[in-house]
């Protein structure tokens, strides 16, 4: 049997790069998939690619900054499939630049989507969760940017992705009554749409080009070489799952060994 048989997932920011890799691998194991993103064509392509592996799927476009636009992802969600036993909170923005240059404006758009919206999404779903009475799983997708990484693509980024941790540890006490499991995985350098729009503007300031930055970028990888999505949805796979029944609490790095704690 498939590891997430009968399970009903949504995964939000799933249009593209991690969040599409997991929904995705979730779909090939079984489950039910709800795809969001902000980018409705993104999610409903999405969405056919699970429904393509022989999954149930539906693409949802929803802004994780906006608490309504959430609650009615999670009520279409459960409208659709009747319940929710897992959820992972990708849904993230970034942009490169230095300390100095970040403004107020970067930090509040930057904790609107990355902060804020985690914590609504998974007060949303653990609502449901404690409805239906049969536990669940909460994914917070994370950074090693909140574990010091210097290559992080700026620090208002890091500091919310560090708010992604301490959010993930204080749930997890909080719902663990509930039979809910709270934990969250923390991506190295993965190649991502998003991910390219740092090394491209790295390449730019050191005058080199987009594959030569990538390759010494590799080169300061432990084991290598950076992820791809499909790395990070093989731990979410994991989180998921019923070997995962007694983990909660718990941030894991998916980074080649860059940071080591």
């Amino acid at each position: 049997m498939n590891a997430l048989e009968g399970k009903v997932a949504l995964v939000t920011g799933a249009g593209s790069g991690i969040g599409e890799a997991i929904a995705l691998a979730y779909a090939a194991e079984g489950a039910a998939v709800a795809v969001s993103d902000i980018n409705e064509a993104w999610a409903e392509r999405s969405a056919r690619k699970a429904i393509d592996k022989g999954a149930r799927a539906i693409g949802n476009r929803a802004d994780c900054g906006d608490v309504a636009s959430i609650n009615a992802m999670v009520a279409r969600t459960v409208a659709e499939f009747g319940r929710i036993d897992v959820i992972v909170n990708n849904a993230a923005i970034t942009r490169p630049a230095g300390i100095m240059d970040l403004t107020e404006d970067d930090w509040d758009k930057t904790h609107r989507v990355n902060a804020k919206g985690v914590f609504f999404c998974l007060q949303a779903a653990a609502r449901e969760m404690i409805r239906q009475g049969e536990g669940g799983r909460i994914i917070n997708i994370a950074s090693i940017a909140a574990r010091g990484y210097a290559g992080t693509s700026n620090a208002i980024y890091a500091a919310s992705k560090g708010a992604v941790i301490a959010l993930t540890k204080t749930a997890s006490q909080q719902l663990g009554r509930h039979g809910i499991n709270v934990n969250s995985i923390c991506p190295g350098a993965t190649l991502t749409e998003l991910a390219a729009g740092v090394y491209e503007k790295a390449a730019r300031d050191s005058g080199k080009t987009f594959e030569e930055t990538l390759v010494e970028a590799q080169k300061q990888i432990p084991i290598g070489r950076a992820n791809t999505p499909e790395d990070i949805a093989a731990m979410a796979v994991f989180l998921a799952s019923a070997g995962a029944r007694n983990i909660t609490g718990q941030c894991y790095n998916v980074d080649g060994g860059q940071v080591p704690s």
